[in-house]
């Protein structure tokens, strides 16, 4: 790779990765919160059926109420679509991509996120 390529992927790259907790703070199928930057972060580490755990990160505010109680949610499966409910009046988000299943207009904001080793790392760019 030419370094004129190199600088290009680097520019455009608009990744900021931030850690926020470890893997020893996840709880299986369940949420934990984290507070990155200025918003409540739901994280959920969901068992996968042969596979190694799967992890997301989704806003912690209920659109609806706005309360912040996301990842008081339970996760479950709809559809074939991981999800969360919320824990007032029961909307299920896709951990995917935070829609609504009962109501397109309704959203959770989601992150990238990752492990990297035992760190779990929110993009926040």
């Amino acid at each position: 790779m030419s370094q004129a390529n190199a600088v290009a992927m680097h520019v455009t790259d608009t990744s900021i990765w931030r850690s926020v907790c470890g893997r020893e703070d996840l709880v299986l199928n369940s949420g934990v919160v984290a507070l990155v930057g200025n918003a409540q972060v739901a994280l959920f580490y969901v068992a996968s059926i042969g596979g190694a755990p799967q992890l997301f990160a989704v806003d912690n505010r209920d659109p609806v109420t706005g309360v912040n109680v996301i990842g008081r949610g339970l996760v479950g499966s709809l559809g074939g679509d991981l999800v969360i409910a919320s824990p007032l009046y029961k909307q299920h988000y896709r951990l995917e991509d935070g829609t609504c299943l009962e109501d397109d207009a309704l959203r959770l904001r989601t992150w990238p996120v990752r492990l990297v080793g035992d760190v779990v790392e929110v993009d926040v760019g």
